[in-house]
C-alpha cells in the first residue's frame, strides 16, 4: 500500500471526524461530500422523479442519511448492494434546565449517552456542539446546528491526596461527579446557561429572542492525529463509528451505475436504534418502498441484495489479552475484521462471509475474524436489526480498534484504506 496515499486518505478521514462532533455535523459533512460528487437531495415529504444512473440522498431528522446510485440494471434481478453505519457516538449530553451552582462555580447537568467509558472524560478540554431551536424576531421557530469549537468546559479530577485508593478501585457516579465546570460565578457571569446560549446565538448572527430547546453534547476539542514511531496508528474521538461513515460514503462516490448501490447512516445505534432516525425505524424500508414500487419486484430485489454493516471491531489489547479468545484476536494494521456471534448480535453468516473472503482475496485485502469469548457477551450493530427488517442478507465488518467508547479511540493507520478498497469492490462487483 502506498504510504503517501494512505497518509492523505487518513488525513482526510480524520479531518471529517474532527469536524463532526455530533450526528448533525456528520450528516452536514456527508452532504458536502455527496454534493461534490453530483448527488441530488430528495425530500421524504415530496414526490420523487428518479432517473436511471441518478445519484440521490435523503436526510431524516438532520442526523440520519440514505444515499444511493440508481443502477441501470433492474433491481429485481440485480438486487442492491448496501453499506450501513451509524452517526452517533457515546458522549455527555446537556440536560434540560442544566444549571448547577456549587461553591461559587457554574456547572451543567449532563446525561450519559450510550455506553461511554467515563474515566477518560476527566481533565479534557471540552467544547459544546449540537442543535438549538430558537424563536426569531418574527416569532418564527428556527433550528440551528452549532459548534462552539473552542474549549469552554472541563471535568476536573479529584486530587489523589483526597482519595488515596483511587488507583485501586474507582467507581464514577456520573450524576454527582461529572457535571462540567463552565464558568465561575460572580460579577460579569451569565445569569444561567439559557441566557448564555441566547447571547452566543445572537453573537453568531442568529436573531434569537428566545431559546426553546436544544440537543447539545460535550466533546473533546483535541483533533485526530497519526502517531507511533512509524506512524502506525491513528487516534481520534468518535472513530466508532464516524470512521465507517466516511468509508461507506467514500466507497459510494466511486460506485458504478450498473447495479443500484446504497448507503444508510443511522442515528441512535448506541442506545438501541429504537427511533425514527434509528435502524429499528422505517427509514430504509420506506426508501426501498419508493425505489421499488412493485411489491413482487421488491421481494425479489431483497432476495438478490447484500449488505455490509460497517462498524468497528475489538483489536486484541496487549495489556488485556485474556479478555479475548486467543484464536480470534484481531491485530491493528492486519486488515478489516469479519465479526461473528452465534447469538446474532452480529449478522454475519458463513456463506456470505465466504463470498466476502473470495472478494477480499481478489482485491488484495487481508481479512481477520472476531468472536467474543464464550463466557462474555458482545455488543451489537445495525446489521441484525436491518437484516430482520428487510430480509436482506447482511454481514458485519469493521476495522480493529482499541479503547472503543472512550473519548479518544485508536486504530491502525493501514486498515481504513484497506476496508475502503474492499467496500468499493463490494459495491462494484
Amino acid at each position: 500500500m502506498n504510504t503517501k496515499i494512505t497518509e492523505s486518505f487518513n488525513n482526510e478521514m480524520l479531518d471529517f471526524i474532527s469536524r463532526s462532533p455530533t450526528p448533525y455535523h456528520a450528516v452536514i459533512n456527508v452532504r458536502k461530500m455527496l454534493d461534490a460528487g453530483g448527488f441530488v437531495e430528495l425530500k421524504e415529504a415530496q414526490s420523487w422523479q428518479l432517473q436511471p444512473k441518478g445519484r440521490y440522498y435523503i436526510v431524516r431528522r438532520d442526523s440520519s442519511l440514505i444515499a444511493f446510485v440508481q443502477g441501470s440494471q433492474p433491481m429485481g434481478e440485480s438486487g442492491i448492494r448496501i453499506l450501513g453505519a451509524h452517526t452517533d457516538s457515546p458522549c455527555l449530553k446537556v440536560k434540560p434546565n442544566p444549571d448547577i451552582n456549587k461553591q461559587g462555580y457554574q456547572q451543567l447537568g449532563v446525561a450519559v449517552y450510550g455506553g461511554a467509558l467515563l474515566a477518560p472524560w476527566f481533565d479534557r478540554d471540552l467544547s459544546l456542539a449540537g442543535r438549538v431551536s430558537v424563536i426569531n424576531a418574527e416569532q418564527q421557530l428556527e433550528h440551528h446546528v452549532i459548534d462552539i469549537r473552542r474549549p469552554i468546559a472541563v471535568i476536573p479530577s479529584l486530587a489523589i491526596h483526597l482519595d488515596r485508593t483511587v488507583n485501586e478501585s474507582r467507581s464514577i457516579n456520573p450524576h454527582e461527579q461529572m457535571p462540567p465546570l463552565v464558568w465561575q460565578l460572580g460579577e460579569g457571569a451569565p445569569e444561567n446557561f439559557t441566557a448564555w446560549l441566547k447571547g452566543y446565538m445572537q453573537a453568531q448572527g442568529v436573531n434569537a429572542t428566545q431559546i426553546m430547546d436544544f440537543d447539545l453534547s460535550f466533546y473533546d476539542v483535541q483533533a485526530g492525529s497519526t502517531l507511533g514511531i512509524n506512524n502506525e496508528f491513528i487516534a481520534c474521538a468518535r472513530l466508532d463509528n464516524l470512521l465507517s461513515c466516511f468509508l461507506t460514503v467514500h466507497s459510494l462516490l466511486q460506485a458504478n451505475s450498473d447495479r443500484t448501490s446504497l448507503v444508510v447512516l443511522n442515528d441512535h445505534e448506541e442506545v438501541g436504534s429504537g427511533s425514527t432516525a434509528g435502524a429499528a425505524g422505517n427509514f430504509l424500508t420506506a426508501t426501498l418502498d419508493r425505489l421499488i414500487t412493485d411489491s413482487s419486484e421488491r421481494h425479489q430485489a431483497e432476495a438478490n441484495s447484500l449488505m455490509m454493516s460497517v462498524d468497528n471491531a475489538h483489536g486484541i489489547h496487549p495489556n488485556f489479552a485474556t479478555k479475548h479468545d486467543a484464536n480470534l484476536g484481531p491485530q491493528l494494521n492486519a486488515g478489516p475484521v469479519l465479526k461473528f456471534d452465534v447469538n446474532q448480535s452480529y449478522a454475519s453468516q458463513s456463506d456470505l462471509s465466504s463470498r466476502v473472503r473470495v472478494l477480499a482475496k481478489q482485491v488484495g485485502v487481508p481479512l481477520q475474524s472476531f468472536m467474543i469469548r464464550a463466557d462474555m457477551r458482545c455488543g451489537s450493530t445495525i446489521g441484525p436489526i436491518t437484516a430482520a427488517a428487510t430480509g436482506i442478507e447482511t454481514l458485519d465488518i469493521g476495522v480493529p480498534t482499541f479503547a472503543m467508547h472512550s473519548i479518544r479511540e485508536l486504530a491502525g493507520s493501514k486498515d481504513s484504506e484497506a476496508l475502503a478498497k474492499l467496500l468499493t469492490a463490494f459495491l462494484n462487483n
